[in-house]
């Protein structure tokens, strides 16, 4: 252990060969630190498409499940272009294959799904909308195979990011050079022939948007948009249910603001939990997420803030469940519980650091994570060391360290402990 320590304060690599389980024990697992998770596999980003190359990072990741085979796949973002990962077996993912960008290289890309199709955006000019057929990762025989878009989008350029209304299919780019940097919504029900349905609201960083199902009566039903925007700094909450005549229901700011990065809703869409890119550098504090009462949709409150035990700057986060997670940079994935959040509270209950040498303020480590496998598999993009394949302990194995994290199956505890070759 003491090894171990020196060399991580030392900036020195510990990283186990590629495909290598670890069980988090006593605080590590492998070269990580960790409470809670256990790592199935770590693909270094030069076994998914990115190479040696100066300048290559990883950067978004999402997920997708076919509906078929039942085979995971989790789709991550690169510099190059789209790596799509079969992870149906924790311990052994395959590199399916990649989706070049539609023209330059850009550090960042984002990609969201709707139904079968990947809808990719990045910020290199001209790039566009890629749709992709995810259907086509069912029949690989010889991975990894170089794919080509299906269908392209080209009513924007470059866009920062895009979020998907599944229950709608709308969706809705931010960052582009249209709309004033706001919403840039189109219809992707037929996902190969996408159309423009209008614009909404202000410069926004990023969204998510949902068919309202809270305790605001006055919007039930509605569709629902809560923009982060960095711009403004405020929480812009839009209806965009008439895509004609989007309506601004509020947009409030916030104390402390550097930065309105990103955010998302608890699952009763009665808080919104807010990501602040630059608070951390600004003013000197550690990790802080805003947690905001949104249950008046026109008059949304701030109602207490989170503060970790790292300083490491945050940058995306889901919720799943009862549990919020957190991909920040080089503090890794950290999981929250939302059990008291109605208080204004959250409450850490799990952590796995992908960035071993400090947490310190920096633009390094864990991208973004996707928590939505009904395996229970996690998924964390590093911008510099590729894919980590992870699994939060479940409780009903009747171990007395492990947390609980609702809604995952207890799974094969073996395969935690396994070495693949």
């Amino acid at each position: 252990m003491k090894l171990r320590l020196y060399l991580l304060a030392c900036g020195l690599s510990l990283v186990p060969a590629a495909g290598r389980a670890q069980t988090c024990v006593a605080g590590f697992a492998g070269p990580y630190p960790c409470s809670g998770v256990n790592l199935s596999a770590h693909v270094p980003l030069d076994r998914i498409g990115g190479g040696i190359v100066p300048g290559i990072n990883a950067n978004d990741i999402w997920g997708w499940t076919d509906p078929m085979t039942g085979k995971e796949y989790a789709l991550v973002g690169r510099s190059n272009g789209t790596a799509f990962v079969d992870v149906s077996v924790p311990e052994q993912p395959i590199y399916v294959g990649n989706l070049p960008p539609h023209g330059a290289n850009s550090t960042w890309r984002d990609i969201k799904v709707y139904g079968d199709h990947a809808l990719v955006v990045s910020e290199a000019a001209g790039h566009g909308m890629q749709v992709f057929d995810l259907t086509q990762l069912r029949n690989v025989e010889s991975p990894p195979v170089t794919f080509a878009e299906t269908a392209h989008y080209a009513n924007f350029g470059d866009a920062h990011n895009i979020a998907v209304n599944e229950a709608t299919g709308y969706a809705y780019a931010v960052g582009t050079g249209t709309c004033g940097g706001g919403l840039h919504m189109l219809s992707v029900q037929d996902p190969l022939n996408p159309g423009f349905a209008g614009c909404a609201g202000a410069s926004t960083h990023d969204t998510q948007c949902v068919l309202y199902a809270g305790p605001d009566v006055d919007h039930a039903g509605k569709e629902i948009c809560f923009n982060s925007a960095g711009a403004t700094d405020t929480l812009d909450i839009v209806d965009v249910t008439n895509k004609a005549a989007p309506v601004v229901l509020a947009s409030t700011g916030y104390a402390g603001a550097g930065f309105a990065h990103q955010g998302w809703l608890s699952e009763d869409h009665n808080y919104f939990l807010l990501g602040d890119e630059l608070d951390e550098s600004i003013f000197g504090h550690n990790t802080r997420t805003y947690i905001w009462d949104v249950s008046d949709l026109d008059l949304p409150v701030v109602i207490g803030t989170y503060t970790a035990t790292t300083p490491a700057i945050d940058h995306n986060q889901y919720v799943r469940g009862g549990y919020l997670y957190q991909a920040n940079y080089r503090a890794g994935l950290r999981i929250l519980s939302l059990a008291d959040v109605a208080a204004g509270n959250l409450s850490e209950v799990a952590v796995f650091d992908v960035h071993p040498a400090n947490d310190a303020v920096g633009f390094n480590g864990a991208w973004s994570v996707y928590p939505y496998f009904a395996s229970g598999t996690v998924v964390v993009s590093s911008i510099e060391e590729g894919l980590f394949v992870l699994r939060p302990r479940d409780c009903s194995l009747s171990d007395p360290a492990c947390v609980f994290v609702d809604g995952f199956e207890s799974g094969d505890v073996s395969a935690w402990s396994t070495v693949v070759p």
